[in-house]
């Protein structure tokens, strides 16, 4: 067996290896300087029995330029794509240097060499001092999530050294690590860090691809973090790990393997079109000229391919072996798992990968669903995978902006979405609960806006989500009026709370704790500037609110029944109850009602009351328990609980703990 594929340095030169079933010839192409337009020699690598085009190049070392020209039939109409004027980067590539610059030359069909707009990937020095480096293993029933832009979150952090701002050193700065310290945040769960590039529609208007959701190079971390020269980004994102496990927190990346920025048939060779595109990707059976899209982004892996599963796989252990990293966030993960096309639990890939050795105690989270049919599979991913739970985040934003019939899902989603996730033999921290991400609304605009404003992705406002179960609160965007603003504050103030005080994995948006606004976008992705960077200024009102993110939150970690790794029994362990106190039943669930109390049974007892109406509610309390209200969303000052009831204001919740004795 020879080297591993990509580029292996030996400390006297270097192996290179790239799998095309399909090629018959590659060209190794080195440059002097990662800036060349031209390379400084060519090498011919040799095929092996396997379909592994290998080569040794005495003298290159870490900080080398290179690419690769993969000869072959030019036959699209068979599937084929193979074009030697083009230059491809290594799907092995451990670092890549260059961001990719738009022009004709990267389309397959056009003769002309694209080297000048392709990046170059970079021969890598695998040995790092890690010291006594150590992974923070945090249970998932003691997980809580937090989900971030490397740039995004310390680009405007005054306290940040300007050369680390939106860097990946940035994130270890000691006022961001207080910060996330003092919300109760265990693990950063970072948006994609592999390097990436635009695709073709946002390349030729221009805009970035800001969030990183087309990769490049699988297993490189992305360039555009780091603050060194080039090639320093491994080195520096290996230093943030480190750091952060110092401070005691876990690292997930969002990995994306289900589609790639190469898009359809009039996208850019890039890279695995170029190199064995009938073995990457999931081709039309009837028209191999086209691609199967189960991801609306023109094409998809075809992870069905053993070669492709490796290359997966492969770089899923790398960046767990090679940068320590605690788990993977895999976005769009039906696609990864469709077969005939059909997802399947019991998939190739699936099966794999969580029988992987190296995998096995690592973090892994699906977003459950993908654009194509049958794609939404919410609850079918197989142990150990937690998923992202979207009926939690309708659910939420549906009981606290009024609406009708809201109340039954919600009971159910408080108390872990056992019918989620039960049938597969997961518990309640299989649901990742969540009430804003990084796609759609951020808390913020989520209470101040009704409609999406998107006019700035130059789509003219078609892109994104049309239904966010949103409201303005009596008005659209910014506003002044103090009645408006009251509104807005306590419903923030509920939907955190209610998020807090769930059964669950609970994950935290970026910068919702400060009152994040993007202006109405709900698909900021092409965006990067400050309407995407965190503004950590704090008025009065950011800095109340603040308080309470963290409020809630060490309360929740005080809560062991938040904690349980079973679902609620039924048998004591929760009871619904009416304003009375009397158990819900029957049309109790139905119709208009909004109001409810959860109480929720341990090793101690806590009572969370909600009322999303527009009316106080007085609520009797379970007796033979001294009772006291430790939390309230609404702005005055809680009431007291006096003779065994308490008041609920409109549009509130309260969360309660109880001791033992008689009640007061």
């Amino acid at each position: 067996m020879g080297a591993p594929l990509g580029a292996t340095w030996d400390g006297a030169g270097t192996s290179f290896a790239l799998a095309s079933a399909h090629a018959e010839g590659v060209t190794l192409c080195l440059f002097r300087d990662a800036g060349d337009a031209r390379e400084s020699d060519r090498i011919e690598l040799v095929r092996d029995p396997a379909g592994v085009f290998r080569g040794w190049v005495a003298g290159a070392r870490p900080g080398q330029a290179y690419g690769y020209r993969v000869a072959g039939p030019w036959a699209p109409e068979r599937g084929l794509w193979f074009n030697a004027a083009k230059l491809l980067v290594d799907p092995y590539a451990r670092a890549v240097t260059g961001a990719p610059r738009w022009g004709d030359a990267l389309l397959g069909g056009n003769p002309a060499d694209s080297a000048p707009l392709v990046p170059r990937a970079l021969v890598v020095d695998p040995a790092f001092d890690w010291g006594d480096d150590r992974v923070p293993l945090v249970p998932w029933s003691r997980t809580v999530l937090y989900e971030l832009h490397v740039k995004g979150m310390t680009m405007r952090h005054p306290e940040v050294s300007p050369a680390e701002r939106g860097k990946y050193l940035g994130l270890t700065a000691p006022a961001v690590l207080e910060h996330l310290r003092s919300l109760g945040v265990t693990t950063l769960s970072l948006l994609p860090v592999a390097q990436s590039a635009p695709d073709a529609h946002i390349a030729k208007l221009g805009l970035p691809n800001y969030w990183g959701y087309a990769t490049l190079a699988f297993s490189a971390p992305d360039a555009r973090f780091a603050s060194g020269a080039h090639g320093e980004q491994v080195a520096e994102f290996r230093e943030m790990v480190r750091r952060l496990h110092a401070a005691g927190f876990e690292v997930l990346v969002d990995v994306v393997f289900n589609h790639t920025p190469e898009g359809g048939p009039d996208g850019p060779l890039y890279s695995l079109r170029g190199i064995d595109n009938p073995t990457y990707y999931r081709l039309d059976a009837r028209n191999p000229a086209e691609y199967e899209d189960f991801t609306g982004c023109g094409n998809t892996l075809d992870l069905r391919q053993a070669r492709t599963r490796a290359l997966v796989l492969d770089s899923l252990r790398a960046w767990v072996t090679e940068h320590h990293v605690d788990g993977f966030r895999f976005d769009l993960a039906p696609a990864l798992a469709r077969e005939s096309p059909a997802f399947s639990a019991k998939s190739a890939f699936l099966a794999e990968l969580v029988r992987d050795p190296v995998l096995a105690n690592v973090k892994l989270v699906a977003e459950p669903w993908d654009p194509g049919a049958g794609g939404y599979q919410l609850g079918a991913f197989p142990r150990p995978f937690a998923e992202w739970n979207d009926r939690f985040r309708d659910s939420v934003r549906r009981f606290w902006r009024g609406d009708a019939g809201a109340l039954p899902e919600l009971a159910t989603r408080l108390a872990g979405s056992e019918d989620v996730f039960a049938a597969s033999g997961r518990g309640p921290q299989a649901s990742v609960n969540f009430v804003s991400c990084h796609d759609g609304f951020t808390l913020e605009d989520l209470v101040s806006y009704a409609h999406k404003h998107n006019e700035a992705n130059g789509e003219e406002n078609r892109d994104g989500a049309g239904e966010n179960w949103s409201s303005g609160w009596g008005a659209e965007g910014p506003s002044h009026d103090a009645d408006v603003l009251r509104l807005r504050e306590r419903a923030k103030r509920n939907l955190i709370a209610t998020l807090a005080f769930a059964l669950g994995v609970p994950m935290l948006s970026h910068g919702d704790e400060l009152s994040r606004t993007q202006l109405g976008n709900n698909n900021a992705y092409c965006l990067d500037g400050p309407e995407t960077w965190l503004d950590w200024s704090l008025d009065e009102r950011r800095r109340e609110f603040l308080d309470f993110v963290r409020r809630v939150f060490a309360l929740r970690r005080a809560s062991p029944v938040l904690s349980r790794t079973g679902f609620l029994s039924g048998n004591g362990d929760a009871r619904w109850l009416r304003p009375d106190g009397a158990p819900l039943a029957g049309d109790d669930w139905h119709g208009a009602h909004h109001a409810l109390g959860a109480l929720f049974a341990g090793e101690t007892q806590a009572l969370l009351l909600v009322n999303a109406g527009a009316k106080g509610a007085r609520f009797q309390l379970p007796a033979g328990l001294r009772w006291r209200v430790l939390l309230s969303s609404a702005c005055e000052k809680p009431s007291r609980v006096r003779a065994g009831r308490v008041h609920l204001a409109p549009w509130s919740c309260l969360w309660l703990g109880a001791a033992g004795g008689p009640a007061r």
